[in-house]
């Protein structure tokens, strides 16, 4: 795609990297068929090539972004299927990062949207004040149907009834010792909603670890990722969040450098964990930040990348379920993440079946799902059906994102890859798949 930016545009590092993402868009089309909205929608608008467009006429011509453009890229879930598909390589993501950003510092939302978007970077954040929260939309769960009636007030309804399946326990987070032979030592991130939504997410994880032979060890002062304000273009926030994180976690390694270092940082909430692993783009022009931020990234991974199907032979007795496995788009998309998990789950014993249309989001996408009440109700449904279909007796999945959308809306239990893994391996059954 041609473009026009002018040699000031692109002195700017990130007009500069969009400008380069927009360059080897070739107009293929490939990736509206693998794009959730425009398979629902059917707007071209609504395709990465159409928001390509859009961008492109924004970021070019430097306009002050129009509702219409803002709703279109509104409207992206960041699923990056379209990456996947793309033959041409084209960097959407950070192309649309950087849309938003620049739609944040220069469009006027109307009242309604700044105090909603306001709220959540106030709040989900904030494991304190998102386990507050969480008690409080319990008790008022029973309005969520009243407040769906009416458009404006949707987005309060999509949080109301999302509060209603989760756990909001606290679990602190505590050095954990390996119980088997020894094989290193690994930095867990406790992360915000997941250790306030499925506290028995980390527990599984440390017993899993400690029983191969890890030692599992966390970071005090650990605050959220930067995920959840990344996402909605506050820039100036997500940042801070990461250097704060990148600190954290530095300290945490140089403490233990002395008796055999960090040989990880691992991750059980895929949407994090694929901004975790751009921790070094994000701060790349950071003189201060950037080697460390590199560092972090390098050390980054998913939990399902560090074990082997060794690490997981069943323990003599364990039921033999069948599991259908959700892809996270966070993982098989940002972090090309595909078959670890599902061979994980099947070496542990169990019978794993992926569904029709696996690389469709959830319609979870961080805040999507309060942002955009309707469109993600209508991808959690055709995710479910699909689901469904396999008649499994769990479903599993590695991100919390989507863990609570396609809970909300099944009676089949939805546990996380890494519960079923410690559960095989001698763990206590997971608590939704018991419960259910």
């Amino acid at each position: 795609m041609k473009t026009e930016f002018t040699a000031e545009q692109l002195a700017n590092p990130d007009t500069a990297v969009s400008a380069q993402a927009i360059r080897k868009c070739v107009h293929c089309g490939f990736c509206t068929a693998t794009c959730p909205t425009y398979v629902l929608l059917g707007d071209e608008r609504d395709s990465p090539r159409g928001r390509i467009y859009l961008m492109k006429e924004m970021l070019e011509k430097e306009e002050v972004p129009t509702a219409d453009v803002v709703r279109h890229i509104d409207r992206c879930l960041s699923c990056l299927a379209c990456t996947t598909t793309c033959p041409s390589g084209v960097d959407y993501m950070h192309l649309v990062d950087h849309s938003r950003a620049y739609i944040e510092a220069r469009y006027r939302r109307p009242l309604r949207e700044r105090w909603l978007r306001g709220l959540l970077a106030r709040i989900l954040p904030y494991r304190s004040r998102f386990r507050a929260a969480l008690r409080l939309g319990r008790i008022a769960s029973p309005l969520a149907p009243l407040l769906d009636k009416y458009a404006a007030l949707a987005p309060l309804g999509a949080m109301l009834a999302l509060s209603r399946h989760a756990a909001g326990a606290k679990a602190p987070a505590r050095d954990s010792a390996a119980t088997g032979v020894r094989r290193g030592r690994v930095l867990l991130m406790q992360g915000c909603a997941e250790s306030v939504v499925r506290p028995d997410v980390r527990a599984a994880t440390i017993r899993l670890l400690n029983r191969v032979g890890y030692d599992v060890v966390f970071a005090r002062d650990e605050q959220c990722c930067g995920a959840l304000v990344h996402h909605m273009g506050r820039e100036a926030e997500s940042l801070e969040f990461i250097r704060r994180t990148v600190d954290a976690w530095t300290r945490a390694i140089v403490a233990h450098a002395a008796n055999g270092g960090v040989d990880a940082i691992l991750v059980t909430a895929s949407g994090c964990g694929t901004l975790i692993k751009d921790y070094g783009f994000a701060l790349r022009n950071d003189r201060e930040y950037a080697h460390k931020a590199a560092r972090i990234s390098a050390l980054a991974k998913d939990v399902s990348e560090l074990l082997t199907a060794d690490d997981v032979r069943p323990a003599q007795g364990t039921a033999t379920l069948r599991v259908a496995y959700h892809p996270a788009c966070s993982l098989q998309h940002g972090q090309k993440i595909t078959a670890a998990p599902k061979y994980l789950l099947e070496a542990a014993g169990f019978d794993v079946r992926v569904p029709l249309e696996s690389h469709l989001c959830c319609g979870s996408a961080g805040t999507y799902n309060i942002l955009q009440p309707e469109i993600a109700a209508r991808l959690g449904e055709r995710k479910v059906q699909n689901l469904g279909a396999l008649e499994p007796d769990v479903i599993a999945t590695g991100n919390i994102g989507c863990a609570t959308q396609i809970g909300a809306r099944t009676r089949i239990p939805v546990v996380h890859t890494i519960e079923l893994l410690d559960w095989a391996t001698g763990g206590p059954m997971p608590e939704e798949l018991r419960r259910k």
